[in-house]
C-alpha cells in the first residue's frame, strides 16, 4: 500500500466514523447502529483530523507518483479543505430544509433504505432509532445557536421542512421494518420527531430569513461563505461573477437550438411560445403513475442496449427503476441512489411519482439518462467496481464531477440516438436550460443579493419549467447554496476537454477510449480531470 493511499484510508474512515448515516447507505458496514453527532465539540475532532490528514498529503511529492496515486492525494486535498469549510462556516445551524440534501430528510431516508435482513442488522437498526432523540436534539441546539449569532435559516424551508416532518410522523410505520420496531417508532422516534418539529416552528421560523433576504450574502460574513461554496461544489477558482456570465451566455446560445426544433414539434421558432407550449400543454403532461414508470424503464433499457458502442467498459450491475418512497417530499426531483458496495442494494433511479397530471412528460427521457445510463449509474458503478481504486476514491462524492458527467451525457444521449424524437430533444434543451439558468440564478441569490422573486422571474422568463417546478427549483438553491453551480460547469470542462482532444488527435480520437480515460480513475477535482486527459492526449500524440 502506498503513503498516499494509506492517506486516503485514513481520510475514508475519518468522514464515515463522522457521518455513519452515509457509510449505511454507501454500505460500508461497522457502523450502522450510529448516528451522526453534529455537536460543536465534534465539528472540532474532525476539523483537527481534517487539518492533520490534510498536512501530511501535502507533505507527499508528486514527483515519481503512479497515476492513480496522483489523483488521490487531489482528492484528498479538495475533500479535507471541502469539509473543513463546511465546518468552520457552521452550514448546519442554517442549513434547514425539506430536501435530501440536509440533514434529516436524508437520516430519514437512509433509516427507510437500510437492510435489517440478519438478526444483526435488525438489532442495529433497532439502536440506530433509539438515539434518534439525541440527533435531532443535538441538531436543535445548533440551530439555537444560529439564531443568536443571526446565522438564519429561510423561513419558507423552515415551513417545507415542518411539513416535510409531518408527513413523516404520519407515515412513521414506514419505519417499522421489523414487529418489534413498532414500539421503539411509536414510542421513541414519533415524540422525538413531534419535538424537534414543535422546536423549528416555535424557535427557528419567527426568526427565518423573508424571501427578500434569502441569499446567503445576507448573513453574517455571507460573501465568504458562498466564495468557498463556491470553490468546494465546482472545484475551481472560477468566481460568482464569472459563473454568472457564463450562464447568461448559455442561455443565450440556446435560442437558436429551440427555434430549430421548435420549428418542427409546434410549428413556431418564437422562444416564448415555444416555452408557452412546454409549460401550459395539456397533452404534455402525464396520464398517470403507471405511464411514468415505463417510460422511465424503456429509456434506462435503451440506453443500455447502446452503451456498449460508446464505452470500452460496463459495470456488471444494472439500473433498478421505481417510485419514491410514499414518506418523500411531492416536490423532490428524480433521482439517483447508488447501490451499496457488497451489492445488497442495487443503484437505483427513483421517480416521483405524486401528481403526474401536473409533471411534463417531455423531459422524462433526459432525466433518465442523466440519473441512470449513461449517466449517474454507469459512472457510480463502474466507480464501485473498480478495485484499483482506494475506498475513498470508490464512494466520494465530487459534484462538479458526477453531475457534470451526467449532465454531459444528457447531450451524449442524443449522439447515442436515445431520444425517441423531437419532443424529447425539447426535453433535453429543457433541462439545458434549467442548469444554464442556475449559474445565473444561484449567484444572484447569493452574491448579487437577488430577491427570490427576482429568481422566479428569470426563470419564467428564460426557461420553459412551469411554474411550481420554478419555485421548487429556486427553493433547492437557497437549500444548498454553490451546488447547482456543479452541473453546468461540470459539463462544460468535459466537453471543452472532448474538443481539445478531437483536435489534438483528429481521425486517431476514440470516443470509448475518451470516455475510458474520463471514468476508469472515478471522480476527481475537474483541474486533476482536465491533466489526466492532457496526459492522455501526450500518450497520443
Amino acid at each position: 500500500m502506498s503513503a498516499v493511499t494509506a492517506i486516503a484510508d485514513e481520510l475514508h474512515q475519518a468522514i464515515f466514523d463522522r457521518f455513519p448515516d452515509w457509510a449505511s447507505l454507501v454500505g460500508i458496514p461497522g457502523r450502522d447502529d450510529k448516528l451522526t453527532d453534529y455537536s460543536e465539540a465534534a465539528d472540532e475532532r474532525f476539523a483537527a483530523t481534517l487539518s492533520d490528514i490534510a498536512g501530511r498529503a501535502e507533505a507527499i511529492d508528486v514527483t515519481g507518483l503512479a497515476k492513480t496515486d496522483r489523483v488521490t492525494r487531489a482528492v484528498i486535498l479538495q475533500q479535507t479543505a471541502a469539509l473543513r469549510d463546511r465546518v468552520e462556516g457552521r452550514w448546519i445551524e442554517f442549513s434547514v430544509s425539506d430536501l435530501v440534501l440536509t440533514a434529516v430528510p436524508s437520516l430519514l431516508i437512509s433509516l427507510a433504505t437500510m437492510p435489517v435482513d440478519t438478526a444483526a442488522q435488525g438489532e442495529d437498526y433497532l439502536v440506530r432509532l433509539g438515539r434518534l432523540p439525541v440527533f435531532l436534539n443535538t441538531l436543535a441546539r445548533r440551530h439555537r445557536i444560529g439564531v443568536r449569532a443571526g446565522r438564519l435559516p429561510v423561513a419558507r424551508l423552515v415551513r417545507a421542512a415542518i411539513e416535510q416532518l409531518d408527513n413523516q410522523i404520519t407515515t412513521a410505520d414506514i419505519l417499522c421494518r421489523q414487529p418489534r420496531h413498532t414500539s421503539v417508532v411509536a414510542d421513541v422516534v414519533v415524540p422525538a420527531i413531534r419535538a424537534y418539529r414543535t422546536m423549528l416552528a416555535t424557535e427557528v421560523l419567527p426568526h427565518g430569513r423573508d424571501d427578500d433576504h434569502a441569499g446567503v450574502c445576507w448573513l453574517p460574513g455571507g460573501d465568504h461563505l458562498y466564495a468557498t461554496a463556491v470553490r468546494d461544489h465546482t472545484t475551481t477558482d472560477r468566481s460568482p461573477d464569472d459563473l454568472h456570465r457564463t450562464g447568461l451566455a448559455v442561455i443565450a446560445g440556446l435560442a437558436a437550438e429551440y427555434a430549430d426544433i421548435g420549428s418542427r414539434v409546434f410549428g413556431t421558432e418564437d422562444l416564448q411560445e415555444i416555452f408557452a407550449r412546454l409549460r401550459d400543454d395539456p397533452d404534455l403532461r402525464w396520464r398517470d403513475a403507471e405511464e411514468m414508470i415505463a417510460v422511465a424503464k424503456d429509456s434506462v433499457s435503451r440506453a443500455e442496449a447502446a452503451a456498449p458502442q460508446w464505452f470500452a467498459t460496463l459495470p456488471s450491475a444494472a439500473c433498478v427503476t421505481a417510485a419514491y418512497p410514499e414518506s418523500t417530499s411531492p416536490g423532490a426531483p428524480p433521482a439517483y441512489l447508488a447501490g451499496t458496495l457488497d451489492g445488497s442494494r442495487p443503484g437505483t433511479y427513483f421517480v416521483n411519482i405524486h401528481r403526474p397530471e401536473d409533471k411534463v412528460r417531455y423531459e422524462a427521457e433526459a432525466i433518465a439518462f442523466h440519473e441512470s445510463v449513461p449517466g449517474h449509474h454507469l459512472e457510480t458503478a463502474l466507480r464501485h467496481e473498480r478495485p484499483g481504486l482506494p475506498m475513498l476514491r470508490r464512494t466520494i462524492s465530487l459534484t462538479a464531477y458526477g453531475e457534470g458527467w451526467a449532465l454531459y451525457c444528457e447531450r451524449l444521449a442524443d449522439e447515442m440516438g436515445l431520444y425517441s424524437g423531437d419532443l424529447a430533444r425539447l426535453g433535453m434543451l429543457a433541462m439545458d436550460s434549467m442548469r444554464a439558468g442556475r449559474l445565473v440564478v444561484d449567484t444572484g441569490l447569493h452574491a448579487l443579493g437577488w430577491s427570490r422573486r427576482q429568481a422566479v422571474e428569470y426563470l419564467r422568463v428564460n426557461t420553459p419549467m412551469a411554474p411550481a417546478i420554478i419555485e421548487s427549483e429556486v427553493d433547492r438553491y437557497l437549500a444548498c447554496p454553490g451546488q447547482a453551480l456543479a452541473y453546468m460547469v461540470g459539463r462544460l470542462e468535459i466537453q471543452r476537454l472532448r474538443r481539445k482532444a478531437e483536435q489534438a488527435l483528429g481521425a486517431g480520437f476514440d470516443i470509448r477510449a475518451f470516455h475510458e480515460t474520463v471514468l476508469a480513475e472515478g471522480r476527481m477535482p475537474l483541474s486533476t480531470l482536465a491533466d489526466l486527459v492532457a496526459d492522455w492526449i501526450d500518450e497520443r500524440t
